[in-house]
């Protein structure tokens, strides 16, 4: 497989080292790149992670091959309609977002007649630290890339969305939206969610200071999340509220019986309460191809 351009929305962590695990591949022969902001567009040309900045979305995807949006996704939408009347036929489009269904309505609401070229993608991997600097490219390798295919989409469209992530390392699953955004509710936004809650009922506290200070490797493993992207994080959660706020009534109950068996003095319940968490924790295993996304996704 080679691609002539590659057209890269959104040059931060995600995108950037998508563009280099393509580019070290060999995969690519030249990328064009636009993001908001001058300065990153500059600095993704420094870094050679991008061959030429564009000053507009339109004009980076104009006779690319393969475009990746990996824009925060509460910024698809507008970025679906920049793009949308300068896009190949036959052009592949992927994004890189942690919700499908929301993305997926902006997506109908705005490609038109292209909507066939857009094959949804959520690749299972990130950093706490954002931005191109980071970039890497082997960030992708290794870990599992979610697609979440439409019923537009050509089997030429959907084999090579996996053709190209399987060439960056990583492992290929499908998913409808739906089951996607549920599993990632509970699995990956509700704890992102109760990490920032944690860290925030900590800091609001008078002694905060001296209980931080305390703090020592559990407290650090639970909330090295909380140090995510706020504005990646803020528009995650919005776009699967729905979901998120269902896991949080399962939060809720299993709270409620900590708190019950606490107000007892119920220490046999305690401990089963405890036992069953940790059966369940020590009986899963990271899958191949698994990790956790907490990166930026501009």
């Amino acid at each position: 497989m080679k691609l002539q351009r590659l057209a890269l929305i959104g040059c931060g962590l995600m995108g950037g080292s998508f563009a280099l695990a393509l580019r070290e591949a060999g995969l690519v022969q030249h990328i064009t790149g636009f993001s908001a902001s001058e300065k990153t567009r500059q600095r993704a040309v420094e870094l050679q992670v991008i061959d030429q900045a564009c000053t507009s979305v339109a004009e980076a995807v104009q006779g690319a091959d393969l475009v990746l949006l990996a824009v925060p996704v509460g910024a698809m939408h507008s970025s679906f309609a920049a793009m949308r009347d300068n896009l190949q036929p036959n052009a592949l489009l992927m994004d890189v977002g942690s919700t499908k269904s929301d993305v997926i309505e902006a997506a109908k609401a705005t490609l038109g007649e292209r909507l066939g070229c857009f094959v949804p993608a959520h690749p299972i991997a990130g950093k706490e630290v954002a931005g191109i600097e980071h970039a890497e490219a082997t960030l992708y390798q290794d870990r599992r890339t979610i697609l979440t295919p439409l019923p537009q989409n050509s089997l030429r469209h959907i084999q090579m969305a996996h053709a190209v992530w399987t060439h960056i390392g990583s492992h290929v699953s499908h998913m409808t939206a739906e089951a996607h955004d549920a599993t990632f509710a509970a699995v990956s936004h509700l704890p992102h969610l109760l990490a920032f809650a944690t860290v925030n009922a900590i800091a609001a506290q008078q002694q905060s200071a001296v209980f931080l200070d305390m703090a020592g490797p559990g407290f650090r493993d639970f909330s090295r999340i909380a140090a995510s992207d706020p504005a990646v994080w803020r528009d995650i959660l919005n776009a699967n509220k729905a979901e998120v706020l269902r896991q949080m009534v399962h939060l809720r109950a299993a709270l409620d019986q900590f708190e019950n068996a606490l107000l007892a003095g119920n220490t046999d319940a305690l401990q089963q309460l405890i036992q069953q968490a940790s059966g369940v924790r020590s009986a899963w295993t990271l899958q191949a191809g698994n990790a956790c996304n907490t990166a930026s996704e501009d």
